[in-house]
């Protein structure tokens, strides 16, 4: 198995991992809807009861914050699938023409990154505190492990493909009197 097939795998797996979720939020939206609220009112804060973010208990801000986790986890994964369907279309091309596929896939999980980094655990987690509670703690957990999967995926997935990327496949020529070059030295 190539490499390119293992990028294309894994960039799959990441887009169906953030829609799964986003489909998840959508179906149990008023326990998801709740669960925000809970995190942004900073409710049952006993550890660090202050905080520099003010409490929100604005149903219009609470649903706002929630569609925001929804959307992002939505088209980030749209586009991690979409940018799959462009790499596997180029996936016996030129390793120049599969790395130029690579930048919608490349794209939708740097927006994944961005929302369990940014959205859950820099604004949530330092913001609001959300570690301090059961379930903030383990909506603090679980984005930790999407950003780190999303993450290593778009480490992995931008890098450029090894030299020997363009040979499809190593043909043999030997029976009929051609070898194969030596790589150079030096």
């Amino acid at each position: 198995m190539t490499i390119r097939y293992v990028k294309l795998m894994l960039v799959i797996g990441a887009g169906l991992q953030a829609l799964l979720y986003a489909l998840q939020n959508m179906v149990n939206y008023e326990a998801g809807r709740g669960a925000v609220g809970y995190v942004l009112s900073r409710a049952d804060h006993a550890v660090y009861p202050d905080s520099i973010v003010p409490m929100v208990t604005s149903d219009t801000l609470v649903t706002l914050a929630y569609l925001t986790i929804i959307a992002f986890e939505t088209v980030g994964g749209a586009m991690v699938l979409a940018g799959a369907v462009r790499m596997g279309q180029s996936i016996g091309g030129t390793k120049r023409a599969f790395n130029a596929s690579k930048w919608l896939a490349l794209s939708g999980l740097g927006l994944l990154v961005f929302t369990w980094l940014g959205l859950f655990m820099a604004i949530g987690g330092a913001g609001f505190q959300m570690w301090q509670t059961d379930v903030g703690a383990g909506s603090l957990e679980g984005a930790f492990f999407y950003a780190v999967t999303s993450g290593l995926v778009m480490a992995l997935v931008a890098q450029d493909e090894p030299c020997w990327a363009d040979r499809v496949e190593k043909v043999d020529h030997r029976d009929r009197g051609w070898q194969e070059p030596e790589a150079p030295q030096g």
